[in-house]
């Protein structure tokens, strides 16, 4: 029986959302003169405005686009979008291959009910024929499914100038893959997915078709306050510099701007994206290596750089019964966290059973490789049970 390991990560933070704070992140170092104060104060807004910019400068955000922050995390930037552009009799398709891409299915069945509505889903690991949406359509999709793994391996499927708007679920890829802003009308995201910042806040980024689209469509129904983008019949444009919404965590801003910061400092989304493609390397080299594992995405075009999904086989285990197999990672993650090897990396719940580990920017590729040992010393054990 393989031996015990002996070197630990570090950092054994790979979860997939809150993910791992950036390396030499310390809570003393973040700036606290906006803390306690009103978030509409002068200095409060130009925190929020900082986080924006920043934001845009780093994800090179066209200039006549909007960003704004959103409340309710990626959920509520994302539904916002769909509340405030979906509807009026226009055609429309919702594409989902993963847990959260199903959620936005479900909006738009049961709570939008569109009456002009085509979706499209696929199993685990496999993404749907895009090239079947019509561009007429305004599109709904995840860029990236923070659940199975896949990614759209480009955005061929979306014309130059087509007709319909594209709402862009972006929170597991964005500032670990580049955005193709020209063909991108909603785009959205979380701080607290590749920045491993504090959750709760989302961000929002309209292109000019998409605003086009808000001051012109007044939905059939209710919008809450929270989804109001409009003033006076016309964008808010105070939105989109620093005058949120609701009431934010300031605390949690500063967090969000300290990850800003050092992402910039270490060279901006493209150190960023090479950070994520060697940490993912590192695993899936590995997996391809080990035979009683597999990639949850057989296509390695589709495969993510940032929670990467990957699934057990072999003889032992197809012998198992479908309780048995499901606890399989369950063992393994409750092993390896009582040891302080690695936290909160057993796949999705709602996922075939497997295990995730999260590659994003902001966790350290020697870590990954000190936890894979530990995966198949814990394996062995559950299998010799």
């Amino acid at each position: 029986m393989t031996a015990e390991p002996t070197l630990k990560p570090e950092r054994p933070f790979f979860s997939s959302g809150p993910t791992a704070k950036h390396p030499g992140w310390d809570i003393t170092k973040l700036k606290t003169e906006s803390l306690g104060r009103s978030h509409r104060s002068s200095l409060g807004k130009s925190r929020l405005k900082y986080a924006i910019d920043l934001s845009k400068e780093l994800l090179g955000v066209p200039d006549d686009y909007l960003v704004g922050i959103m409340p309710a995390s990626d959920t509520g930037a994302l539904e916002c979008a769909m509340w405030t552009m979906l509807g009026g009799g226009r055609p429309a398709t919702v594409a989902a291959w993963e847990s959260f891409g199903n959620v936005w299915i479900q909006d738009a069945v049961k709570q939008l009910r569109l009456a002009n509505l085509t979706t499209l889903d696929a199993d685990y690991g496999e993404i749907p024929d895009l090239t079947s949406i019509p561009q007429d359509n305004d599109v709904v999709f995840t860029w990236n499914g923070t659940t199975s793994g896949a990614k759209i391996p480009d955005t061929d499927w979306l014309a130059e100038g087509r007709a319909g708007v594209t709402i862009n679920d972006a929170t597991s890829a964005i500032f670990a893959q580049e955005m193709d802003w020209a063909k991108l009308d909603a785009t959205t995201y979380s701080w607290q997915k590749v920045m491993g910042s504090e959750a709760q806040h989302g961000m929002l980024i309209l292109s000019p078709k998409a605003v086009e689209r808000i001051e012109s469509y007044d939905p059939e129904w209710p919008l809450p306050k929270l989804f109001r983008l409009k003033k006076g019949g016309k964008i808010n444009t105070a939105i989109f510099e620093g005058a949120t919404i609701n009431t934010p965590s300031m605390l949690a801003t500063e967090d969000y701007i300290d990850a800003l910061e050092w992402a910039k400092s270490i060279g901006g989304r493209t150190a960023m994206f090479e950070r994520a493609d060697a940490n993912a390397e590192v695993l899936t080299d590995w997996i391809e290596a080990t035979p009683w594992l597999r990639n949850m995405v057989p296509d390695p075009a589709k495969r993510t750089n940032t929670g990467v999904c990957f699934v057990f086989q072999g003889e032992w285990y197809d012998s198992l019964s479908d309780e048995d197999k499901a606890g399989v990672p369950k063992k393994i993650t409750k092993m390896l966290e009582e040891r302080d090897v690695g936290y909160d990396f057993n796949g999705y719940r709602d996922a075939p059973p497997s295990l995730r580990v999260w590659c994003g920017g902001t966790v350290e590729q020697e870590d990954i490789k000190r936890l894979l040992p530990w995966i198949e010393w814990a394996y062995e054990q559950v299998k010799d049970g």
